[in-house]
């Protein structure tokens, strides 16, 4: 599963939210099953930026959020992105196996 949270960012602000985003990418990262993670900023609008994690199970993204170290260093930062759903699960991948196809975890009912 992965996840993506978006900041509008004033250019006033850059240095500032770039050392909060990277405080914030480090705390996820020590946490269990964190896949990798990113901070980045659009070519194209350069006041939004992303923070982007890749998890291993939606456990883990939970397990790792309510953790106390990330609560500190990484959720002031969250608290400043764009209001919108954040985390997605993979169901179609593709990597060094081919294509792949995932089972969904979602319960509807």
């Amino acid at each position: 599963m992965f996840v993506v949270t978006r900041y509008r960012v004033p250019t006033h602000e850059w240095d500032e939210f770039r050392a909060l985003a990277r405080e914030a990418l480090v705390a996820l990262t020590e946490r269990p099953g964190c896949l990798d993670a990113r901070v980045s900023r659009s070519i194209d609008e350069s006041d939004l930026w992303v923070l982007s994690t890749r998890w291993e199970t939606v456990g883990a993204y939970r397990r790792a959020l309510s953790h106390p170290e990330v609560k500190v260093r990484a959720v002031p930062l969250m608290y400043r992105c764009i209001d919108e759903p954040t985390a997605f699960e993979d169901l179609v991948t593709w990597g060094a196996g081919g294509v792949e196809d995932h089972e969904s975890d979602l319960i509807v009912d």
